[in-house]
């Protein structure tokens, strides 16, 4: 085991054909301590292990592949993690990601040099293959994982600017350390599907045990956003998704409900309804960020629904 040993982690499902492009942009790195690269091929079905097989060959820093069975993102991660126990660092990026200039470099001066535990950087969204919708204005771009919070550095103390594993290091001895520290199923993503958060969940948890989280702006990738994604539907699947998870893993039964729900909760629903048609009348332009709230809060009224096994009113 080397305190210095540097990895750079992606999982991948069925991209095989942005590997090559991925791969390439992480060996032209330019790093003071050497690294090598993991890929997690999680049970994809098209030619990915294949290609990985092929780029493994290829000169420049170790590539090495394992297959996780257990479909899913966060058996990915969880199997990463396992497969970095030796490293000192472990650096994760996403599969339809490029790493600019600096990017290994920045991660493992802030571990190594200045102590930070986790540590973040810039993900910018590339809407040069699909472009950008005329609707998706600035504030909608965190929903797509686009992460700036400035040209400075600074220490992480609360969750006002989180940082996801879209471009996240992790120093691994957290991970030797404490063996149940490991990104939480109950925020699990199988395939090409909306919603997840097991990073956000992890990125609460460092938070909450004091861990030293810093923002380093010299840390960059390009994050691609697929057609798929740049629909109105896919932001209101997105908050619905997230309400029923919070509404599931994390809301306690209370005692008081209205056929089954919290009355709070309906009136949630109630407002946020209200006030979506209202925009709507109105052509207010923030009426799409209101129906995402709306339907966030539908979202904790299934998820609740759900835990408690409330059937359906006839």
């Amino acid at each position: 085991m080397s305190t210095k040993k540097i990895t750079l982690a992606f999982c991948t499902y069925n991209r095989a054909e942005r590997l090559e492009k991925l791969v390439e942009a992480i060996r032209r790195q330019t790093t003071s301590t050497p690294f090598d690269i993991l890929a997690v091929n999680n049970n994809s079905t098209d030619h990915t292990l294949t290609e990985l097989e092929r780029l493994a060959k290829l000169s420049g820093p170790v590539l090495r592949y394992v297959t996780e069975t257990e479909q899913g993102i966060v058996a990915a991660r969880n199997r990463a993690i396992a497969e970095c126990l030796d490293s000192g660092v472990m650096i994760f990026i996403d599969d339809d990601e490029i790493p600019l200039p600096g990017l290994i470099e920045s991660a493992a001066h802030s571990i190594l040099q200045q102590g930070a535990e986790c540590v973040g950087g810039k993900v910018a969204l590339d809407f040069s293959t699909h472009a950008r919708p005329h609707w998706l204005k600035d504030e909608l771009l965190g929903f797509l994982a686009e992460v700036d919070y400035g040209n400075e550095p600074f220490w992480i103390k609360d969750t006002s600017t989180p940082i996801w594993t879209a471009n996240i290091a992790y120093d691994m001895r957290m991970f030797r350390e404490n063996s149940e520290l490991r990104f939480d199923k109950r925020y699990d993503r199988k395939g090409k599907v909306i919603g997840g958060g097991s990073d956000a969940a992890m990125f609460a948890t460092l938070l909450k045990q004091g861990s030293r989280i810093y923002y380093n702006p010299g840390m960059c990738v390009l994050h691609d956003v697929e057609p798929w994604r740049l629909h109105r539907s896919y932001f209101l699947k997105l908050h619905y998704r997230s309400g029923m998870r919070k509404a599931y893993n994390e809301l306690p039964n209370y005692p008081r409900t209205l056929f089954g729900i919290p009355p709070f909760m309906i009136k949630q629903l109630l407002k946020h309804s209200l006030k979506t048609v209202w925009m709507y009348l109105t052509c207010n332009p923030g009426k799409l960020r209101q129906t995402m709230n709306a339907s966030y809060a539908l979202g904790l009224i299934a998820g609740y629904r759900l835990k408690n096994k409330i059937p359906h009113q006839s």
